[in-house]
């Protein structure tokens, strides 16, 4: 079965990468072939020294990579079979990762712009010394700092390093006391972790990738893991190989790679899916298959603000519908009971276009209690404007009957980026948290920040309000409300959407021209081309560093090579600034850059070399033992810090020591020790025997694993998640005479977002040179156009141009098509809209209305 699952995804690696090239050559133009360093060494024939221990740069699976280094070069990587994520597979993208290190245009000098009107170009740059740079941008950060504390922004990423992630959250909270910093995973994972937070008081998945392995039943909902998680997928396919009587069902908005496995596809009317979840809650109500010993012993009951309006105004988070958005109270089983009964299989059917049949077979596979059940999702329901509703109502399924926290069966969402958990969302990067699931607005969760940061008692204060989230943080750039922004490891000149709003191009981006933008990146983008200051970053093993992925596992990836020119690690680049910024101020009587990132702080600091410490080992190191205290306080050395956070039970997160990361190839949280060996978790809140790998945390005694038996959720209110009632509501952008289609965002299995790196290697790009607008053949017929030719999307906010194609992998329902984002050239973004989810403020990609012209 392990070659099956091999073959089967070299198989489905290539035959995307044929078809994508046999569209292509239709095209009325050559594609361009990416720029190539002459010495990216082809290493075929060319055995390695060394092979170092690494992990993908792309999705948030976390493959294992080994790094082939000859003369201290990258020249090959393979897949890691030590590496208990991906057991030594990657995908099309992962077997020319090295690639991504040598395109010819590589960021390798600071760069200064010094005409503003050339903003939206690569032109008007010059450049300049580290020295400069790094001086230009502190006096700007300071400047606006000064004249107004939340002018200033940092906008990070979920591919920073846990290590870079940390250190720009302390700066921004503790160094310059603003919130205003938050991370792309706003984009991507925000619905997702407020749906953790509000149902479990606790983020992340509760099981792991070895669900997949045992489950009987699949459902994707708005998932298609063929492309966008094609390691996982394989081991779904695995499984169905493995046993005829495995079933997979596929809740989509159209007919994708995924589906192509599918025993049953479900296409949904977009944003109908709250009703579908709501229609198998009721089924399992009124047939009373619940799992009632489950629901008497764990759960809890709560209804929240309905009918919250949609967020296409800048005012929205202040008006009553925005400031009551997640406000919820406590309401009987009965009273949930009856609130879910009008979701019947006919109205759901009539709502969302899925046969009744179909709604009711699923229904009856969440009933039968002898059926393990693994739910995935990711981007169709977290870019949803109910996406934290939709987050809570797949929790709802499985918790009424009792298909959690055991092998084989519980909800799991799947992660886009390499550290999106680890970095975003671990560390406290969003705009509203801090490390380890602590939260700004909270007194004792500042209070244990300041006891492990070295900072006074009511020092956090000052932050005690949540600062700007990602839509609002560019809604105030573009009309000039943000003055200093710098963004690290992103692309949101092609990934936010309403794009045209960021670039200056209609009247509300007239800010972005005057406000001072700095880009820490590795190729030109996009972005940069609105940058004043563009610094050259380190790539992936250009140094040290450590991604936190989708089920819980942190590994670190090793330096194998020098970064070209002058280009310089992104953490070195954020404690410059730092340095800057803070010199002269004072924490009590303290230094405070010394209480920060020196003496007092982190002590990454050489202060002969006036540098970072050069050991990016030694670097790495320093920085994660402080990390760690959040989440293991029992190992600081002041009582009250281990006092309070056992009260907050932090160790519900709980890491190793760091060089056990490299010795075990990436270990899943929470941790423990036993008789000496760091043990990682499976399957949180189930309690069982250590070599069950089931979670112990607070637990005196094993118990027997087994259905829910000692099941314990320890960090929810009163131990008890909750099940929440939300209801249909409908997009905020519905298809009319005047825009008739939807238009559906999102990746293709070769390019990664915005495509920076994957574009840069010759086999991927020649696999898909260019993004292409999926449409239904009936459709194209009716406007009169055929494959390949150029139409125009239009929305209310813009219009793109792009190819477009009845043949190409996904199969649209008509009046709906889907075009990707990784081409720069089509920036389809222009067109999508930026209302988001009222909780957790991420926006929806996924349902815009647009028409299609010929070109």
């Amino acid at each position: 079965m392990e070659l099956t699952r091999r073959s089967l995804l070299k198989a489905a690696a290539i035959s995307s990468a044929m078809i994508a090239a046999g569209c292509s050559q239709k095209s009325t133009q050559e594609p361009k072939e990416p720029e190539r360093d002459p010495a990216d060494i082809e290493a075929q024939s060319i055995e390695p020294d060394e092979w170092k221990t690494s992990v993908c740069r792309y999705c948030g699976t976390g493959c294992g990579v080994l790094v082939g280094v000859k003369d201290e070069k990258v020249i090959a990587v393979k897949g890691d079979p030590d590496n208990r994520s991906s057991k030594g597979l990657n995908c099309i993208k992962g077997y020319y990762l090295g690639k991504i290190l040598f395109g010819k245009d590589r960021l390798t000098k600071p760069l200064i712009r010094e005409d503003n009107s050339k903003k939206g170009t690569m032109d008007g740059f010059r450049e300049a010394s580290w020295e400069e740079a790094l001086d230009l941008i502190a006096s700007k950060l300071k400047e606006a700092h000064e004249n107004d504390p939340n002018s200033i922004a940092f906008w990070g990423s979920g591919q920073q390093t846990i290590h870079e992630g940390y250190a720009s959250a302390k700066l921004w909270k503790a160094g310059l006391l603003n919130n205003n910093i938050d991370p792309n995973a706003r984009l991507c994972m925000a619905s997702a972790v407020a749906g953790f937070m509000s149902t479990f008081q606790s983020d992340e998945p509760m099981g792991c990738y070895d669900d997949l392995d045992k489950a009987d039943v699949f459902v994707t909902w708005g998932a298609n893991m063929a492309e966008m998680h094609p390691v996982l997928y394989s081991r779904l396919t695995a499984r169905k190989l493995s046993d005829p009587n495995v079933k997979h069902y596929d809740i989509t908005t159209y007919h994708t790679r995924t589906s192509e496995t599918a025993d049953k596809v479900m296409v949904f009317r977009p944003q109908t899916d709250l009703a579908i979840a709501n229609c198998i809650v009721n089924y399992l109500l009124e047939t009373e298959s619940y799992d009632k010993k489950f629901v008497d012993e764990h759960l809890q009951f709560k209804a929240g603000t309905e009918n919250l309006g949609h967020s296409l105004k800048d005012d929205y988070d202040q008006t009553e519908k925005g400031q009551k958005a997640d406000a919820n109270w406590n309401i009987s089983f009965d009273e949930f009971k009856e609130m879910v009964s009008t979701y019947t299989f006919e109205y759901v059917s009539e709502l969302s276009g899925v046969p009744a049949a179909d709604l009711e077979a699923l229904a009856k596979e969440f009933a039968n209690p002898n059926k393990k059940i693994m739910s995935t999702w990711t981007m169709g329901v977290n870019q949803h404007t109910r996406g934290t509703w939709m987050n809570n109502l797949i929790y709802d399924v499985h918790l009424l009957s009792g298909k959690i926290s055991e092998p084989g069966s519980g909800p799991f969402s799947l992660t886009g980026q390499p550290s999106a958990c680890g970095t975003a969302r671990e560390v406290g990067v969003f705009s509203h948290r801090l490390p380890a699931d602590l939260v700004v607005s909270n007194p004792e969760h500042r209070r244990f920040s300041e006891m492990i940061w070295n900072l006074p008692e009511g020092y956090l204060d000052a932050i005690e309000k949540p600062g700007l989230h990602t839509v609002a943080m560019f809604r105030e750039l573009g009309v000039g409300n943000v003055k200093f922004l710098w963004s690290m490891s992103n692309n949101w000149g092609q990934t936010m959407p309403k794009t045209n709003r960021y670039r200056g191009i209609d009247e509300d981006g007239k800010g972005v021209i005057d406000g001072f933008i700095v880009v820490s990146d590795v190729y030109p983008t996009r972005s940069t081309e609105m940058a004043n200051v563009v610094l050259p970053a380190a790539m992936w093993v250009e140094r040290e560093g450590m991604f936190g992925n989708a089920e819980r596992r942190n590994a670190i990836f090793e330096k194998c090579q020098e970064p070209p020119g002058e280009a310089k690690w992104d953490l070195w680049a954020i404690v410059q600034v730092a340095k800057r910024v803070l010199k002269g101020k004072k924490i009590g009587d303290k230094d405070a850059f010394d209480v920060i990132f020196g003496k007092e702080g982190t002590d990454i600091w050489d202060y002969e070399k006036n540098n970072l410490i050069e050991d990016h080992n030694d670097v790495c190191r320093r920085v994660f033992n402080e990390y760690r205290l959040f989440s293991a306080p029992h190992v600081h050395p002041n009582p009250k810090v281990q006092e309070l956070g056992f009260k907050l039970k932090t160790s519900a997160k709980e890491l190793a020591p760091y060089d056990e990361y490299l010795k075990q190839h990436g270990i899943r949280w929470p941790v423990r020790e036993v008789n000496g060996e760091w043990m990682e978790t499976k399957w949180r809140y189930a309690h069982g025997k250590q070599e069950d790998g089931f979670d112990q945390v607070g637990v005196e005694t094993f118990g027997t694993p087994g259905k829910y038996k000692n099941l314990d959720f320890y960090k929810s209110n009163d131990h008890r998640p909750t099940v929440f009632f939300r209801p249909f509501e409908d997009a905020p952008e519905i298809p009319d005479e005047k825009y008739p289609f939807w238009l559906c965002t999102g990746r293709v299995l070769e390019h990664w977002h915005s495509g920076t790196m994957t574009r840069r290697v010759p086999e991927l790009h020649r696999a898909v040179p260019e993004a292409l607008c999926e449409i239904h053949p009936d459709d194209a017929k009716a406007i009169g156009i055929q494959d390949m030719d150029w139409v125009i999307v239009k929305s209310r906010r813009g219009e793109t141009k792009v190819k477009a194609t009845t043949t190409g992998r996904g199969k649209p329902p008509k009046g709906y098509v889907f075009v990707p984002f990784f081409a720069e050239e089509t920036l389809i973004n222009d067109t999508t809209l930026d209302a988001y989810c009222p909780i957790s403020k991420q926006p929806d990609f996924k349902k815009s209305a647009v028409k299609i012209m010929k070109a």
